[in-house]
């Protein structure tokens, strides 16, 4: 059973850091696309920062120049690293992966429980 968890969130003040990790554990024969999704309070789930198995990223440009997403395909692991955060960054950061847990198996969409990210004074 694939698993996707989240660890990192937390309070900061304006201006600070975080960094959030998330590990894919489980069968994976496979990781494509690995993503970090928000959801602030009141508004839909974004989509925050994506990176390909090659390392290509993109970004909302609401954080760009200020996030960025790594990933390490042996460990299975993707991280965000934020910077110059802001009241608008608090929400709920949830990873996201596109997985094939087996050869055969198709790719699925697999998702975080999420980590509470407060950006306050």
């Amino acid at each position: 059973q694939v698993q996707l968890a989240e660890s990192g969130g937390g309070l900061v003040q304006p201006g600070g850091s975080l960094r959030l990790s998330c590990a894919a554990s489980g069968t994976i024969q496979s990781i494509n696309d690995m993503a970090w999704y928000r959801q602030a309070p009141g508004k839909q789930r974004e989509s925050v920062a994506t990176i390909t198995k090659a390392g290509d990223t993109t970004y909302a440009d609401s954080v760009k120049g200020r996030f960025t997403i790594s990933r390490d395909n042996d460990k299975k692991t993707v991280e965000l690293q934020m910077n110059s955060l802001k009241p608008d960054d608090t929400g709920v950061y949830t990873c996201n992966a596109l997985i094939r847990p087996a050869w055969l198996q198709p790719w699925s969409e697999y998702w975080g429980r999420g980590t509470q990210v407060t950006v306050s004074s």
